[in-house]
């Protein structure tokens, strides 16, 4: 009994020192083995590993690549226009023992604290040099720019057992303040092509509508003289007619002309013509004492319609029973033996009116 006593504190106490001697290293990790703050071992291939129980202790660290995002900073290429860059790199622990050594007890977050100064140093040295301009950065050969901060960062990160994969620029902006104006400058480049567009569009309304209304005069020209050119054949055909008519007939082309002249000057319901009693304008309308032209035209009608019938020219006296046929009766070559005497006497002591152009047309 009292055997079983000992023995099962022994049993227990066997198993805690051989448990805390025993650790397992992960294939994505590295470890350490320390004695009073002393590195005494490194334990790199994943297993089972032995320590000193209560006296040794493992530290472990990842042995996979790294993130790390840099804070956001400003450089001045040469050019001197400012630009906002910030980046990232790729990186990982390559001497757990010098990495120990280097960051002490604060592991990985001291490292990327030391590893972001470093990064930040070497993009300012690199994209601030005299050869690089901001228009270099924003282009293609920024690859090279890129793989010189990663040797430069490479080589000062060695110093704690860091080794750096690969570094990028995440972004390259103008600080806004001149990203306004940069924006300005573009705006107005923009708003100046866009008037010269327009300047060049007016310009091209303008040949067209100099093309139109030269065209439009040309045309209207055009018009107008055919125009004119028919018009005065017209006109010429028409005192042809006229002329032949007036040779044919001149009394009754006197008498027509002058019934034109009454129909374009007594028009209106209030048309007030003031003249002399002894106007020629009014000739034909002059029937005193069996003379005047209307009489005579109406015995001249008279007469033509009385020798279709037998004894009518008889029975027609001169004078004013004549008078109202004449408006309808045509013009003869030969006055009757009734009407012959009648120009002799004209009412108002004028002229004969066969003689005298009427007074208006």
């Amino acid at each position: 009994m009292r055997k079983t006593t000992y023995i099962l504190p022994a049993i227990v106490i066997v198993l805690v020192l051989l448990l805390s001697s025993i650790f397992v290293v992960d294939e994505r990790e590295k470890a350490l083995v320390l004695q009073f703050g002393q590195i005494k071992s490194v334990k790199e291939e994943p297993g089972l590993a032995f320590k000193i129980p209560f006296i040794q202790e493992v530290v472990k660290y990842d042995d996979r690549i790294l993130s790390l995002d840099t804070d956001t900073i400003e450089v001045t290429p040469s050019d001197d226009r400012r630009l906002v860059v910030d980046a990232f790199a790729r990186y990982r622990i390559a001497d757990v023992v010098q990495f120990r050594q280097a960051v002490g007890v604060g592991g990985v977050r001291t490292a990327e604290d030391r590893l972001s100064g470093i990064l930040n140093a070497q993009i300012r040295e690199v994209l601030g040099a005299d050869q690089v301009t901001s228009d270099v950065i924003l282009s293609e050969d920024r690859r090279a720019l890129t793989n010189r901060i990663r040797d430069q960062a490479r080589a000062s990160a060695r110093s704690l057992g860091l080794d750096v994969v690969d570094v990028r620029l995440k972004q390259t902006n103008l600080p806004s303040q001149n990203l306004e104006a940069t924006f300005a400058r573009m705006r107005a480049e923009r708003e100046r092509e866009a008037a010269d567009e327009i300047a060049r569009g007016n310009e091209a309304a303008q040949r067209v509508r100099a093309l139109a209304d030269r065209t439009v005069v040309e045309t209207r020209s055009e018009a107008e003289r055919d125009a004119n050119v028919i018009r005065g054949e017209a006109d010429a055909e028409r005192n042809g007619i006229f002329a032949e008519s007036y040779g044919a007939d001149p009394e009754f082309f006197a008498f027509y002309r002058s019934l034109q002249a009454y129909e374009a000057s007594l028009t209106g319901e209030n048309s007030t013509i003031v003249m002399t009693p002894g106007s020629q304008f009014f000739t034909y309308f002059n029937n005193q004492d069996g003379t005047g032209r209307a009489a005579e035209a109406g015995a001249e009608a008279g007469a033509e319609a009385s020798s279709d019938v037998p004894g009518a020219a008889a029975s027609e006296a001169p004078g004013s029973e004549a008078a109202p046929a004449a408006e309808d009766a045509p013009a003869v070559d030969e006055p009757t033996a009734d009407t012959a005497p009648a120009p002799e006497a004209p009412a108002s002591g004028s002229e004969p009116a066969d003689d005298t152009p009427p007074a208006s047309e």
